[in-house]
């Protein structure tokens, strides 16, 4: 989880999103992340499906 932070920009590696470019804006837990897309929605991801850059 170390590799997760807060203004770190990741990219969604499964589902809908896939291949889309995100930032990390608020840790909810040990799993799930609050993200902002490119067009500025906020939506939960889990972890798992994310690969930071």
């Amino acid at each position: 989880m170390a590799a997760i932070q807060v203004g770190r920009k990741c990219v969604k590696t499964r589902g809908r999103k896939s291949g889309k470019t995100l930032v990390v804006t608020k840790i909810i837990d040990a799993n799930f992340v609050e993200v902002k897309d490119d067009k500025g929605k906020l939506k939960r991801c889990n972890i798992q499906h994310l690969e930071p850059i």
